[in-house]
């Protein structure tokens, strides 16, 4: 199923292209769509890496403990224990960062002239964010693939990784579930998929928790009600209560509760852009409310337009949040410092738990007019 959607494509083309008689010497897997990343780095130990050689000829290297010199000469030297080699090197972006790196780039290109058949380079550019519409990229992330192109792309296949189309995920939520004998109706994989914010990893966590939850429950088919019941109602609860410590400037509640987020997720930091999203989705929501002067909930259906609606129990809760924004000025700067650590996030950062904690400090730190006025 993966292989008709769109979003899968190029990680579909790779895989086919590494297990034929095409395979290149290097690739760069462009992007960083960690599903994605995912799928082609479980499809190539497949295909080349045998378990009970995995040792001997698979190679984790990271361009920040090591040189690209050590990593050529690895490529180039046969291993004695296994008849091919595998090497991934990350952080590609330290071979474009200050100076030229002249020899580097002489040594990579006088390697792919003459490489070695039994060995098989893939450089991870995850700094790289790639959006379904390429138009839509930013201006830093175009210059970065132009370079790559330039420098890389003679010699290795480039693999777009673009980040999965909520119609994909969902058609890949509804594939998955049926090769596995249950069915999901269309409203529980588009509310699965709308309440993770399309974040695959999350999502295929959560797949696998709702089809065990089938099983226990011994039925084949999971409905949009266990989704709000297993997934988006415990996930909207934590982040009303995470927005109303903001709302209130209680900055060390709102770490608690952060904490508490992460910890809660099997994804752990790699939930971090969905939990990004959902804050996104409810600082906009705050942010009509506020602008209609919404006070009871009865209102709030008439200004929220469907799939941009909050759960019932959170309607009063979001309401009395939206109200202690005095003035609108404070949501829209929120807003900005949400999108500037998810560009963060996206860049592959060493610590994504220290984004969003900044992010929580610098949403619920007090503005320059409340300090002010507390101090008169």
């Amino acid at each position: 199923m993966s292989a008709a959607l769109k979003s899968f494509a190029a990680a579909e083309r790779f895989l086919a292209e590494v297990r034929g008689d095409a395979r290149r010497p290097g690739y760069v897997l462009l992007g960083n769509e960690a599903f994605l990343y995912e799928i082609c780095r479980k499809g190539v130990l497949k295909a080349l890496v045998p378990d009970d050689l995995r040792e001997f000829c698979l190679y984790d290297l990271d361009l920040a403990s090591t040189t690209i010199f050590d990593a050529l000469d690895l490529a180039q030297t046969p291993s004695l224990m296994s008849p091919f080699q595998v090497i991934f090197i990350r952080n590609v972006k330290l071979l474009y960062g200050r100076g030229q790196k002249k020899d580097e780039f002489a040594a990579l290109d006088a390697y792919f002239r003459s490489p070695n058949p039994q060995a098989l380079l893939i450089f991870v550019a995850d700094h790289i964010a790639l959006p379904q519409d390429l138009r839509r990229m930013e201006m830093t992330d175009k210059e970065r693939v132009e370079k790559i192109r330039e420098t890389l792309g003679e010699a290795c296949g480039i693999v777009e990784l673009q980040h999965v189309n909520e119609e994909d995920a969902i058609k890949w939520v509804l594939s998955e579930s049926q090769a596995k004998g249950v069915t999901f109706t269309d409203d529980a994989a588009r509310e699965l998929v709308d309440a993770l914010g399309a974040d695959m990893l999350t999502i295929a966590s959560e797949l696998e928790k709702l089809l065990l939850y089938a099983g226990a429950m011994q039925r084949n088919t999971v409905e949009l009600t266990d989704v709000e019941t297993m997934v988006s109602a415990a996930k909207q609860r934590n982040l009303y209560e995470l927005t109303d410590a903001i709302s209130q400037k209680d900055a060390p509640r709102a770490l608690a509760l952060l904490h508490g987020l992460l910890n809660s997720s099997d994804a752990g930091e790699d939930a971090a852009i969905g939990h990004v999203f959902m804050l996104a989705k409810t600082y906009r929501q705050m942010l009509v409310l506020n602008e209609k002067q919404v006070k009871d909930s009865r209102a709030i259906w008439q200004v929220l337009w469907p799939g941009f609606r909050v759960a019932p129990f959170a309607a009063d809760a979001l309401i009395a949040q939206a109200r202690r924004y005095r003035d609108r000025g404070d949501l829209t700067r929120g807003l900005r410092a949400i999108a500037k650590a998810d560009l963060e996030l996206r860049s592959s950062p060493p610590d994504k738990r220290l984004v969003l904690e900044r992010l929580v400090m610098r949403l619920a730190g007090k503005s320059a007019a409340a300090e002010f006025e507390a101090a008169s």
